[in-house]
């Protein structure tokens, strides 16, 4: 019973497989390899049309060096208020991109478009004392498991646009959004004015693989300097291109978040029919907030159930009790009924 976060799981067979015979054989260093101009290629494709690809090796990395290139001095970055960039990542994006992070409020973990314009407002470009406005960057799937539907993502975008801002996607749980979504990669991302992306593989099946996608390449022509710079370029870059060949083949990405994210529905209907806990809020990713009993929470946890209790959101729709307590599960490409199924039983004997 792994509840605690995706990135517990270990790697998914067919990506173990590929890595391992990738370490039989020769290949060219610091991603000039054949795999790896081959898996760029293949970004192309699911992105259908030409992007710049780089590959490192953490989502940190992915999201301070995205929004390092793109960076300006006395810029600032507008994001969700607790978003992971700026509550999760020891700072940094700010370190890396030499930009402050400014929280937007907004329920369920989105900025609201009302309070995105309103902060920008506070920092025009001639601000010189206080900063300008630089960035945004939202996450999809948020913090708290829920999505922006493509309609919210229209209208972070045009805000940004008229701003002269460029927009940035957080993807560490880019495929779970997908697949809630039913949409294509494209229609989540540069069709809806996105215009780099922190694409991320390591929750969702991979090892160590994650990718920073340029959706104009011409913003990219200095990256490969950065990515340097930052100690990301990996000598044999190439194990991460392995990784993402596996991944994206035969749409294996797709069928791991879409497992991820039917065993969430299923914790989600499980809490909806017990008396003794509740959902905190609707959630749509591979995430599920709930409010138990501290009883039951203590129960699963002396029966080998692994999961974090959470502090309460600002928005949190109905407070936690004294004798109550909050907490995050996460599911992902391993997750079985079987685990479901137990978890939601200590909690109903309990």
């Amino acid at each position: 019973m792994f509840f605690a976060s995706d990135n517990w799981a270990g790697a998914h067979p067919a990506i173990n497989e590929r890595l391992s015979k990738e370490s039989t054989r020769f290949a060219a260093a610091y991603g000039t390899s054949d795999l790896d101009r081959a898996i760029e290629q293949r970004f192309n494709e699911i992105f259908e049309k030409e992007v710049a690809v780089f590959f490192v090796a953490t989502g940190t990395a992915a999201n301070s060096l995205s929004l390092a290139s793109i960076a300006r001095p006395g810029g600032l970055t507008f994001c969700h208020t607790e978003a992971h960039v700026i509550e999760d990542e020891c700072g940094a994006p700010d370190f890396f991109s030499g930009m402050r992070m400014v929280g937007v409020e907004g329920p369920a973990g989105k900025m609201l478009p009302e309070n995105l314009i309103e902060r920008i407002a506070r920092y025009p470009q001639d601000s010189v004392h206080h900063g300008r406005a630089a960035a945004v960057t939202m996450t999809q799937a948020t913090e708290v498991g829920t999505i922006y539907s493509l309609d919210e993502i229209d209208v972070i975008s045009k805000i940004a646009k008229d701003n002269g801002l460029p927009l940035h996607m957080d993807g560490a749980r880019f495929a779970n959004a997908l697949v809630s979504l039913g949409c294509s990669p494209a229609e989540m991302t540069w069709k809806r004015g996105v215009d780099v992306l922190s694409f991320g593989g390591t929750k969702n099946g991979c090892w160590c693989a994650e990718a920073i996608v340029f959706f104009d390449p011409q913003l990219a022509k200095d990256f490969a300097f950065l990515r340097k710079r930052t100690a990301q370029l990996f000598s044999k870059s190439r194990f991460i291109a392995a990784q993402f060949e596996a991944y994206l083949k035969d749409d294996l990405w797709i069928g791991l978040a879409s497992h991820a994210n039917t065993m969430a529905d299923r914790l989600r209907t499980g809490f909806g029919s017990l008396n003794s806990a509740r959902l905190a809020w609707q959630t749509e990713s591979n995430e599920v907030f709930a409010v138990l009993p501290k009883a039951s929470a203590k129960a699963a946890s002396e029966q080998g159930a692994k999961f974090y209790d959470w502090l309460e959101p600002r928005d949190i729709p109905e407070k936690v009790g004294k004798d109550e307590v909050l907490i995050r599960m996460v599911t992902s490409f391993a997750t079985t009924q079987e685990d479901v199924d137990q978890f939601l039983s200590i909690c109903a004997s309990a």
